[in-house]
């Protein structure tokens, strides 16, 4: 068979979310299925590491997708040229972006769409795109997987999508994700925070990650409980104005919060692993992938209580409302009550349990088979 896969979001150090969604499942299917043929279409020459073995062949097609014109361009032009050259059975997007009538049986993953239920956390033109097109795409795909039941709901509530066309493949943690040792542990505070403890908030800064609200909610712990506490805000600023902005310039505490910016992945591992805890007050998400990571990292797990965040994090994270800048600071004083940060990740040990990318790629693989009728 001859498969057909999205691939325009692996860029060596620049991946997100749903690229390191893309790279784990794709490899994981890729070397598991030699029989098979896999496309793996670019918009950019690729990486090495994203060749993942020879039954691999990677396309690169123009032009590179950054911007809703070239986004149309790529996806209505180039994509279905490429069908139709390498005689695709199958087509995977890992990222939702697909033609918007396609030729052949296609499998779009639509991770969440959060871009219907507020603004402000894409450019103008992003938000018209996608919430023009989005609904077509989920409509017009042969099949589509989510990566948690709420997205599902989400999807069939919001487009009207059957729910015995949406597949739930869940996400799981990077490898690099683990308990540290003391040694390193120390050694990441002493490079990071001048040796002292601290929160860690990991995520591309956007409007809806709800960074404002933490910002507030340190600020005022640092005032109550005066001590060395740190935080460290790990992420790119694509937002970073009105009330974030406001926010940050009215801190007290400000000396205190940390930006690294962007970090890489064995770094990243050991930040989470030093971290007091990690604080999490999103607004929306679809999955959530820090939560997770941050229990296979070992360390305790401040999140909101919406959308999927309750269904990835059951019982081991202790719950907030993002809303409340003074809820966000009650549940920082009582992560560091004697007990409470060790409870919280014993549970995490069994929820982690439930995710992992090898999960992820077998659910996938099984929605392809059910997409071209073979399950």
């Amino acid at each position: 068979m001859r498969i057909a896969i999205n691939t325009r979001l692996l860029i060596k150090g620049k991946m997100d979310g749903i690229g390191w969604f893309t790279a784990e499942t794709v490899r994981r299917m890729v070397t598991a299925h030699p029989e098979h043929t896999f496309y793996l279409l670019f918009d950019r020459k690729p990486d090495a590491e994203f060749i993942f073995a020879d039954n691999a062949v990677p396309v690169v097609l123009c032009p590179q997708a950054r911007h809703p014109v070239l986004w149309y361009m790529f996806f209505e032009w180039a994509v279905p040229h490429a069908l139709r050259k390498y005689h695709i059975d199958l087509y995977l997007t890992p990222d939702g972006f697909m033609p918007l009538h396609p030729k052949v049986p296609t499998l779009t993953v639509v991770h969440d769409i959060n871009f219907e239920h507020s603004e402000g956390n894409l450019k103008g033109s992003h938000q018209r795109y996608m919430t023009h097109y989005f609904k077509h795409f989920a409509r017009n795909a042969t099949r589509v997987a989510t990566v948690s039941e709420y997205s599902k709901r989400d999807i069939m509530e919001t487009y009207g999508v059957e729910g015995s066309k949406i597949d739930v493949v869940y996400d799981g943690a990077h490898d690099n994700y683990r308990p540290h040792s003391e040694a390193e542990k120390e050694a990441i505070r002493s490079r990071y925070t001048a040796g002292c403890h601290y929160l860690i908030f990991v995520s591309t800064i956007l409007k809806r990650k709800n960074l404002a609200n933490l910002l507030i909610a340190f600020d005022r712990i640092k005032t109550m409980e005066p001590g060395p506490l740190k935080l460290v805000v790990v992420g790119s600023k694509v937002w970073w104005q009105d009330e974030l902005a406001e926010a940050y310039d009215k801190m007290t505490h400000k000396q205190d919060v940390i930006m690294p910016g962007h970090v890489g992945s064995d770094d990243l591992s050991a930040l989470m692993s030093a971290a007091d805890a990690l604080v999490y007050p999103s607004y929306f998400e679809g999955f959530g992938i820090p939560i997770l990571e941050a229990m296979y990292a070992e360390t305790a797990v401040i999140c909101s209580n919406t959308t999927s965040m309750p269904e990835v994090g059951g019982d081991a994270v202790l719950y907030i409302d993002p809303h409340s800048p003074e809820d966000i600071a009650h549940a920082i004083s009582m992560i560091q009550q004697p007990g409470t940060r060790e409870a919280l990740i014993e549970k995490g040990r069994i929820q982690r349990t439930k995710y992992s990318w090898e999960r992820t790629a077998n659910l996938l693989w099984a929605s392809m088979m059910r997409t071209i009728g073979k399950e």
